[in-house]
């Protein structure tokens, strides 16, 4: 079962990385992707092909998530899917403010860079997350993937907590 369907019935989502910078930043964004059900990631440019063999990515999620490496952007939007850019753009509508559309795909820029106008002018939405300076990519891909499911009819359960953390945490609530 895919981590789409498995973790996101409230719609698909896919990741777009424009020339992500590290490899360590990929991998955070795969294991956040994994956690909320994120159904592929995109990236262009090579920085990240030259350095995904460190091995950064410890839950091996690039063999559960698609990581497909493009030319552009552009050609990774899935079909049907709203593209969002999440970048500091003035005029953009603030993370807590938006209403995530149902099939997303949203993209991000290398922590080094922007989102290039180009790619922001073709994109149906530009958000971005009001903090006092920018967040690592990582943080970015984080904080936005978790106000999606906020949003979202989520289950919430001791299944999914049983099923999500690691062999070393088997504490309970004690009800009083």
């Amino acid at each position: 079962m895919s981590a789409s369907t498995e973790f996101s019935p409230w719609g698909l989502v896919s990741l777009g990385l424009i020339n992500p910078k590290s490899a360590t930043n990929v991998a955070s964004v795969l294991r956040a992707a994994g956690c909320y059900g994120a159904s592929s990631v995109f990236y262009t440019g090579q920085r990240y092909g030259y350095a995904k063999d460190f091995n950064a990515d410890t839950r091996q999620m690039h063999k559960k998530i698609p990581t497909i490496g493009v030319d552009t952007i552009k050609s990774a939007v899935p079909k049907g899917a709203a593209t969002v850019a999440v970048e500091l753009v003035e005029g953009a509508t603030p993370l807590p403010a938006f209403a995530h559309p149902e099939n997303a795909f949203y993209i991000f820029g290398p922590e080094d860079g922007s989102v290039n106008q180009s790619e922001i002018d073709w994109c149906d939405d530009i958000v971005y997350v009001p903090t006092n300076g920018c967040m690592n990519l990582a943080a970015t891909v984080n904080v936005l993937l978790y106000d999606r499911l906020a949003k979202s009819p989520y289950s919430h359960s001791d299944t999914l907590i049983r099923g999500s953390r690691d062999v070393n945490n088997r504490t309970t609530r004690v009800q009083r």
